[in-house]
């Protein structure tokens, strides 16, 4: 009888073991030719042709395939089983080979031996331990691994509470953009909002699948903790690779990323008011060095990077020669020379607090790029905007319409709208400012420099830059 029950279980292991890493299922998925695999032995790219070990038939692998929910009870009944089996047949698990109590633990191959196993010469140089031994480290382990777990799973749930509550609206900031262009718009418009709608709802689902697969891990974790020592160790090296995965997959884009949206006919439209901008060399800082043809600006040597933060708002500058106070401008600049900069408008005003008595105000609206070790993000002031950056902009379009606030950021060269501030009220004339920094330590500085009114950049020039 006994033998007849193990010789089932046997099969039933067979069928909730998977055939890439071996081990019983864990998250379980099927994909398109019906069969299964652990969700993390998958490749996880959405572009991954995925050829099955079983069948070898090419199936396309999604970023997050459902879990095989029956597979998942399945594979917890199995085990529940295999530990019966054992306790039923006196308590002490023996190995396959030599028909010995396991009494001892390999940290190198995370396996149980028995006394036998531990004079073989494969097992030689390895680390050794008794069964309770290796049980108490394993528990430390997974209690240090429970804790960081926990922190994630705060993390993962602010990120989907923030996804819920966006600081910036994106879709509102796009809808109001396509109110400027005409109705022959709209298919296009409609294809960008569907696009970024599913992309929000996709980033949902994947944190919301985050946060359950914590859960679940969590729980293991805990429930390992109160095994018995041979149940534990049988499953430790699945459990702690697991645990050790999913932290290494932590989510590494905090930061969201710049989205890009192109617009047709958007920089031709923008370009009906481009207006000849000038530096004016008086207004520049000490430290910048403004050319003689009043059309580019870099860093001398005084601006250091260690005398001057990268996240300091106050950036050394210099406006242009002519403020506006009325209509539509737009001008480009070209930044291909430049790791960081800052772009935007400067504006001062008079006020009166008490008779007698006058202040000058100061206001700045920018954008700004900031480099990193790992990219380039952009910042607003005012504002909210924080966003990583794929690739560095070669040339930034600067709209300003005095009449009704608007101060909007483009990238000529995708067509496509970056950043505009919210709802500004000018009450003072507006003048354009740049910032050609601050330079990375060991670069020789860049220019930054406008470009001429009848001068278009697309995918081409960009290519021989």
């Amino acid at each position: 009888m006994a033998a007849a029950t193990a010789e089932m279980l046997q099969q039933l292991q067979s069928q909730i073991t998977c055939s890439i890493c071996w081990n019983y299922f864990c998250e379980p998925v099927s994909i398109g030719c019906g069969h299964s695999f652990c969700r993390a032995c998958l490749p996880s790219s959405t572009a991954t042709v995925f050829s099955c070990p079983e069948c070898r038939q090419v199936s396309q692998v999604r970023d997050f395939p459902l879990i095989n929910g029956s597979l998942v009870e399945l594979t917890k009944l199995g085990k529940q089983l295999s530990s019966q089996l054992v306790q039923s047949a006196g308590g002490q698990r023996r190995c396959a080979t030599h028909h010995q109590a396991l009494e001892f633990f390999c940290e190198d191959e995370q396996m149980l031996l028995c006394q036998s196993c531990c004079q073989n010469p494969e097992h030689g140089a390895h680390r050794l331990s008794s069964v309770q031994e290796a049980a108490s480290n394993c528990r430390k382990k997974i209690q240090h691994l429970h804790s960081c777990l926990q922190k994630y799973f705060k993390e993962t749930k602010k990120l989907l509470v923030k996804e819920k509550r966006p600081v910036i609206d994106w879709q509102e900031m796009i809808r109001r953009e396509y109110l400027e262009w005409d109705s022959f718009m709209w298919p296009e418009e409609c294809h960008h909002l569907e696009r970024m709608k599913q992309e929000k709802k996709n980033k949902k689902a994947r944190l919301s699948q985050q946060r359950r697969s914590l859960q679940d891990l969590m729980l293991d974790l805990q429930e390992a903790e109160c095994q018995p020592s041979l149940d534990l160790l049988r499953d430790v090296k699945q459990l702690l690779q697991r645990s050790e995965s999913v932290l290494s997959q932590r989510a590494k884009a905090l930061i969201p990323e710049v989205r890009v949206c192109p617009i047709s006919g958007m920089i031709e439209t923008l370009n009906q008011f481009r207006v000849d901008v000038r530096m004016e060399p008086t207004s520049a800082s000490p430290c910048l060095i403004v050319a003689e043809d009043l059309k580019s600006v870099r860093a001398g040597q005084g601006w250091q990077l260690d005398s001057q933060s990268a996240d300091d708002p106050d950036l050394p500058i210099v406006l242009a020669e002519k403020a506006y106070t009325s209509d539509r401008q737009y001008w480009e600049v070209d930044l291909t020379q430049l790791p960081q900069w800052t772009l935007g408008i400067h504006t001062s005003y008079l006020r009166i607090k008490n008779p007698g008595r006058v202040t000058k105000c100061v206001s700045i609206f920018f954008l700004r790029c900031v480099k990193k070790e790992d990219g380039y993000y952009l910042q607003s002031y005012p504002g909210s905007l924080n966003h990583k950056l794929n690739d560095p902009i070669p040339r930034i379009g600067v709209y300003l319409e005095y009449k009704t606030g608007t101060l909007a950021f483009y990238n000529v060269l995708q067509s496509s709208l970056i950043y505009q501030l919210p709802d500004i009220s000018f009450i003072a004339p507006v003048t354009p400012m740049f910032s050609p920094g601050p330079p990375l330590p060991g670069t020789k500085p860049g220019a930054m420099t406008l470009c001429p009114v009848d001068s278009h950049l697309c995918a081409c020039c960009y290519s021989s830059l």
